[in-house]
């Protein structure tokens, strides 16, 4: 006997072959268990043993079997909670339920495969409501929930399983049974999928075809199930910047307890904690609990049905099930409180506000299932005002009904320039745009002649959708190829350089790796604007893709190796370098190259490096303070540089789940005018980095106003003013406030102290429909969506005579998010949500006095009363019963002015001081 096999194992075993056929006795265990006892057969005949070499023992005998006319009681019971994780106690939805599952064998064929019949009886359930506005109460009693006479008789009607060795290989019933009854029978039935020995395998049941895990321990088996495996049907979607999406926490465990190869016990549970990964705190957990129980040896039960195949048996049962899959399916909750197009309410157009956030997300709620005729009158009927509102929600909505009316409405050789810009734009900023969005603006663009300003947002808006499309894995669509290739025809007019700085700037939105070379072609043989256009593109790639080659290209354009570049160029050049995994001697190099170029840029560079070295996140921080360890770098010599340009970064707020940062990189000319100056707000969460905001101003040509001589071989640039912004991974079209000196002094002359709109108008940044299966066969349904109104406008205002320069960018936004649980089940639906709404406002002034020496620089970062509100609801329904218990507090944090530095501090006191005067 090997393994030292007990001498009661032996005598069970002896039983056993008495009382069964030694066909039926191979075919209950596996032929391969590693780790399990083996018998030795020399004491059976020779023919026996020959039958019985692959024979193998479980431990503790755990391969769980049926006996023929035998019929299995076990007590079913279930508990469901859905909790809002922001409040002090547990304050959500709680569903219990218990049942009787009868279980018995019907048949099994030589091979081993059985048939198992299983029905539910006697189902009691309740749960317990809260109290309608309830602020501290614990809820009410809990409450009897009874089915229906229909889903009564439903949920009676039995079910089979074809039965393996512990496995469930198909599920047969009637198909045409209620979703939520046959979903809740999947998951009884899914208590009965394990298997007997160690092991990960991927196994089906009421979550979807899942990564499981088996360990053994005597009479236990214990299974683990990666829910985050899981395949199942597409049933969502979410948007495709992670930031803006939800964060998914789902554990998975199940005890099995087999004695004497019967299914004792079952318990299974899991628990999922969901939040939005901007607010964790406004997370919802949600835990089910399944547990089965023998009560009672097996009472006699039908006989066994003949027959030769399962078929044949499944056709005799006189109920003809058909066979039905293990996932279960999704269920869609008809709407009950749903706006519709007819609604009549005034449009709100104050995008600061939270209220036109609320109502921006309705309109889309209500594009979302309304037709074509309706979203088709409501926009044709709109009051002029009211139409961009609406354009932008029928865009974000991008349902079938919604597309077609926009295709139907927009004219582009009628409508305003305005309008049309609002379209492109809305389409550039969807968070998980559809192929069909990309058709319709390729339709709306292809051959037609376009006001300049129309056709470069267009083409910008196309490389935005272009690359989120390829992100969703949908590069091969032939509407994708149709982008690109209308981006690239851009870039074949060579005397038209404002097309190809625009199709540049598409391609970095786009972001395709593909399009690199052409980008660095550009970028090192390019005239100075369209250099600039190429590297700011190669900026937006993550350091995934800045390869050995383009790095080679950056040095050649930094070092100047081929011909002469502009300084903002040659700078962009080295952030490149600097920004994405840099070699030491690229470091070393850059540095040394400092000490021969003008003080201005000399300072700025410097300061880009020792900025660096302060962000914990920077890629090459490491490396940087290891190089500034030597200090024959680190020395008097290298950074001793005079000059007024700077750059630097710094926190703004830091919260549990997100970093904002802001910067601001400033460079100067000699004679003090500013060259380029770039703000940015930054947002860091979970591991994701995203520039949420960046506005660029740059002046160019000032050196001969200045009387400044310039470098050899270096171009002489058009005098011009300008700007670029970027927001959430989306660059607009530049804007230029003057190009040419005449342009320049009529504005000055004529200047209506106007600021330039930026951006205006409102924007879907949270879109996530997320179905979770539950084991149990329950579902959950997430629903996020976050609405945000942006109002930003920049200003540029140069003075000659009082030589002095301002600048100024305000943002005044509101954010409101709306994040769901739904509940579904035969017994109960529920439905916890929480409601945030934020409004903000935000100025970023600069003042420069250069009639002084040294120039006078003063900076100023305001956030003026932030409030906020936020509201958590649970809202019950069980039978005819309903009830809705809500909670809520809003607040507002104080007005607050950012300390930049020090220097900084002292220089606006001065100026400020001096106005007053």
């Amino acid at each position: 006997m090997k393994n030292n096999c007990s001498k009661h194992q032996l005598q069970n075993l002896k039983i056993r072959t008495v009382l069964i056929p030694f066909s039926e006795l191979l075919t209950a265990f596996p032929r391969t268990m590693p780790g399990e006892l083996s018998l030795s057969l020399s004491q059976y005949p020779q023919s026996t043993a020959a039958s019985l070499q692959h024979f193998h023992l479980s431990p503790g005998n755990l391969l769980p079997s049926f006996q023929p006319r035998s019929l299995y009681h076990y007590q079913y019971s279930l508990a469901v909670q859905l909790q809002h994780t922001s409040t002090p106690s547990p304050w959500g939805a709680r569903l219990q339920a218990e049942a009787l599952i009868h279980l018995q064998r019907l048949w099994r064929d030589p091979g081993g495969d059985e048939l198992l019949q299983l029905q539910i009886r006697d189902l009691k359930a309740q749960h317990q409501p809260e109290e309608e506005r309830s602020q501290d109460s614990t809820g009410g009693s809990p409450v009897e929930v009874a089915l229906s006479p229909e889903a009564q008789a439903e949920l009676q009607q039995p079910v089979f399983i074809s039965w393996n060795s512990g496995k469930v290989k198909a599920f047969y019933g009637n198909e045409a049974e209620n979703i939520l009854i046959s979903n809740l029978k999947r998951g009884i039935t899914s208590l009965f999928q394990l298997q007997p020995h160690a092991g990960t395998t991927v196994e089906e049941d009421a979550s979807g075809s899942c990564q499981v895990t088996y360990t053994v321990s005597n009479h236990s088996i214990t299974k683990t199930k990666d829910l985050l495996s899981c395949s199942k049907p597409k049933s969502g979607f979410t948007s495709m910047n992670k930031i803006f999406g939800v964060e998914w926490q789902p554990p998975s465990r199940s005890q099995y307890v087999v004695r004497d190869s019967l299914l004792q016990s079952v318990l299974a549970e899991e628990s999922h904690l969901v939040a939005p990964a901007l607010r964790s705190r406004s997370g919802i957990k949600i835990t089910s609990r399944q547990q089965l129980q023998l009560v009672s040896p097996a009472t006699p039960g039908l006989a066994e049905v003949s027959g030769q195949s399962l078929e044949d048996v499944l056709a005799g049962t006189g109920a003809r099930p058909q066979p039905l899959g293990m996932a279960s399916l999704p269920f869609r909750r008809l709407c009950t409180h749903c706006p519709t197009a007819f609604d009549r309410q005034r449009v709100r157009t104050d995008t600061s506000k939270a209220a036109t956030a609320w109502q921006f997300q309705r309109f889309i709620q209500m594009f979302r299932s309304a037709k074509k005729s309706d979203v088709l009158q409501l926009l044709r009927r709109a009051p002029e005002e009211a139409r961009p509102f609406l354009l932008e929600a029928a865009v974000a909505a991008q349902s079938v009904g919604s597309l077609a009316a926009l295709s139907d409405f927009l004219d582009f050789s009628q409508e305003p320039k305005s309008l049309l810009e609002k379209f492109l734009y809305a389409a550039a900023f969807s968070p998980r745009p559809s192929g069909e969005l990309l058709q319709l603006v390729l339709d709306k663009l292809d051959g037609r002649q376009l006001a300049p300003e129309v056709w470069e947002t267009g083409i910008i808006a196309m490389g935005s959708l272009v690359g989120k499309l390829c992100q969703q894995k949908l590069c091969g669509l032939q509407v994708v190829e149709r982008g690109v290739e209308t981006i690239l025809r851009g870039l074949g007019g060579a005397r038209e350089e404002p097309r190809v700085v625009v199709s540049l700037l598409a391609l970095g939105n786009a972001r395709l790796p593909e399009s690199i070379p052409t980008l660095l072609e550009h970028a090192e043989h390019g005239p100075t604007a369209v250099t600039a256009a190429a590297t700011s593109a190669l900026q937006r790639f993550p350091a995934a893709h800045i390869s050995s080659k383009v790095k080679q290209v950056m040095r050649r354009i930094f070092h100047q190796k081929r011909k002469s570049y502009d300084k903002t160029c040659r700078l962009a050049a080295a952030e490149i370098l600097l920004d994405n995994h840099p070699l030491p001697m690229d470091v070393i190099n850059i540095l040394l190259a400092t000490t021969e170029m003008d003080t201005e840029v000399a300072t700025f560079l410097l300061l880009k490096v020792q900025s660096s070295l302060h962000d914990h996140h920077h890629l090459a921080r490491k490396i940087l303070k290891e190089i500034m360890g030597d200090p024959r770098i680190n020395n008097y010599n290298f950074f001793s540089k005079a000059g007024i340009s700077s750059s630097f970064s710094g926190p703004l707020a830091v919260t549990q789940d997100l970093t904002s940062t802001f910067g601001l990189d400033l460079l100067f000319l000699e004679g003090g005018f500013l060259r380029k100056s770039i703000s940015h707000f930054s947002l860091l969460s979970h591991g994701q980095r995203l520039r949420a905001a960046q506005v660029t101003f740059e002046a160019q040509g000032m050196e001969s106003m200045m009387g400044e001589n310039l470098s050899e071989g270096e171009e002489e640039p058009e005098l011009m003013a300008g700007m670029a912004a970027t927001f959430f991974d989306v660059q607009l079209r530049p804007v230029v406030f003057f190009q040419g000196y005449t342009d320049l002094m009529a504005k000055v002359l004529l200047s209506t102290a106007e600021p330039t709109s930026v951006v205006r108008g409102n924007l879907l940044l949270m879109d996530h429909h997320q179905v979770i299966p539950l084991q149990s066969g329950l579902q959950v349904t997430l629903k996020l969506q976050g609405g945000l109104g942006l109002d930003i406008s920049a200003d540029m205002d140069m003075s000659i005579w009082e030589q002095e320069l301002k600048t100024s960018v305000n943002a005044r936004g509101s954010l409101a998010m709306d994040f769901q649980a739904e509940l579904d089940s035969p017994l109960l639906q529920a439905t916890l949500r929480s409601q945030t709404e934020v409004e903000t406002s935000i100025h970023f002034d600069t003042k420069l006095r250069f009639s002084s020496s040294p120039v006078l620089m003063c900076l100023q970062l305001r956030e003026e009363q932030v409030p906020y509100r936020k509201v958590l609801t649970v809202s019950q329904t069980a039978g005819s019963r309903s009830s809705t218990a809500r909670r809520g507090r809003r607040g507002a944090v104080p007005s607050r002015e950012f300390a930049l530095h020090q220097t900084n501090s002292k220089v606006c006191n001065l100026l400020l001081a001096a106005e007053k005067e």
